[in-house]
């Protein structure tokens, strides 16, 4: 069971949607699917090692309650920062949360 004290940043889930302008270029919007508690943790010691090693851009880890549809696709807000999902994770397999490994923030676009 996920505790609840754990869970105590908020953040926002969004979704990419692609559309053409009038002149056919690609218009790319996200649109928020969801505003969720969360534990943001940065990764560090021997797993940010391993991940060093292994080339890997990820830099944060987000933990939510299990959600239906969170795909790498989308990406997380937090406060100013804006994370894109690399991989999306459900530690004990059991539905219960999902942990949400993520490349270092970029500016929102």
């Amino acid at each position: 069971m996920l505790a609840a004290g754990r869970l105590n940043q908020r953040v926002t889930l969004q979704a990419k949607t692609v559309t053409r302008d009038a002149m056919g270029a690609q218009v790319v919007t996200w649109q928020t699917v969801a505003t969720v508690w969360a534990a943001v943790e940065p990764i560090r010691g021997r797993e940010f090692v391993a991940l060093r090693s292994a080339q890997s851009e990820l830099t944060a880890k987000i933990t939510i309650r299990h959600r239906a549809g969170v795909v790498p696709e989308m990406r997380v807000e937090h406060g100013t920062s804006v994370y894109e999902i690399r991989e999306v994770i459900d530690p004990k397999a059991r539905g219960e949360s999902l942990e949400l490994m993520c490349s270092a923030p970029t500016e929102p676009t």
